[in-house]
């Protein structure tokens, strides 16, 4: 059985290499190093844009390399942070760089293990991670799952590498459209809430910037009660809810509106969604 403290000094000795350096990729980098999962001189990167390299390099303090050889050559991890429709030539590049030292990261949407295993050979290490876009905030909320080849040990490395930047789960793979569903369309849910609550405020008379403050503060504080309690959210709704208070007679309109399962149906369409454009990647 590995100790703490194995573990620890094994993420410690990891070199990190990312192929592409956008936001995501560069969220994960400013947080990692943030957290102390890895050191500046630990992590490497590529991307054909000088702008971007130039941007990483001066954000985080690490190499960032015009082609993705070098990474290769560096890394233990490789983390694959490119657009789905350039996974394909990026992993035709890569496979006969890969040894066996190398564990395989891909944060590209639609590409599943299977396809990765095929260009990179079946014993490559392979994780399949959905982040979301609060990671660039550091309150991402990710989830990965194992390729067959994959080891408890990478579990544990990818796992402490994405809560570097918020929390994360594992999960199968056949959830990550669900994922994507929820966590990964979620936030955009989440900002029409906070619209429409500042929008309430406003027409209940409140400034549109206080308006604004109030609904995007209540949202993450309740969040955090979700979080931090550890509270079943209908118990936390009901501490609120007085009887025949002003909090009840809010929560009638909304059920009346069928809130709930608007908000089910929506992670519910973009689920379906995600899965369908990851068959269409395959044909």
């Amino acid at each position: 059985m590995t100790t703490p403290a194995a573990a620890s000094s094994r993420l410690g000795s990891l070199r990190w290499g990312f192929i592409g350096s956008g936001r995501m990729a560069s969220a994960l980098v400013r947080g990692m190093i943030r957290a102390g999962v890895a050191t500046p001189d630990r992590v490497v990167a590529s991307d054909p844009y000088p702008a971007a390299r130039h941007q990483l390099a001066r954000e985080a303090g690490v190499v960032v390399h015009a082609t993705n050889a070098p990474v290769i050559e560096a890394a233990d991890v490789v983390v694959l942070a490119v657009k789905p429709q350039g996974m394909a030539s990026v992993l035709a590049e890569i496979a006969p760089l890969l040894g066996p030292r190398h564990l395989v990261v891909s944060i590209a949407a639609g590409v599943s293990i299977a396809t990765m295993a095929r260009a990179l050979g079946e014993s490559t290490r392979l994780i399949r991670v959905m982040p979301n876009t609060p990671a660039l905030l550091g309150e991402g909320a990710s989830a990965f799952s194992l390729g067959p080849a994959a080891t408890e040990a990478d579990a544990e490395a990818v796992r402490v590498f994405l809560e570097s930047v918020g929390r994360a789960v594992r999960v199968p793979e056949s959830q990550l459209d669900a994922v994507t569903g929820l966590s990964g369309s979620g936030p955009a849910f989440v900002y029409l809430i906070v619209e429409a609550l500042s929008d309430g405020g406003v027409r209940a008379g409140l400034p549109r910037d206080v308006a604004t403050t109030l609904a995007a503060q209540t949202v993450l504080g309740a969040a955090r009660m979700v979080l931090e309690t550890g509270l079943h959210p209908g118990a936390l709704k009901d501490q609120v809810t007085s009887p025949g208070g002003t909090t009840i007679a809010g929560v009638q309109v909304l059920e009346r509106a069928a809130l709930r399962g608007a908000l089910i149906d929506a992670v519910e369409a973009a689920a379906r969604r995600s899965a369908e454009l990851a068959a269409a990647a395959k044909e």
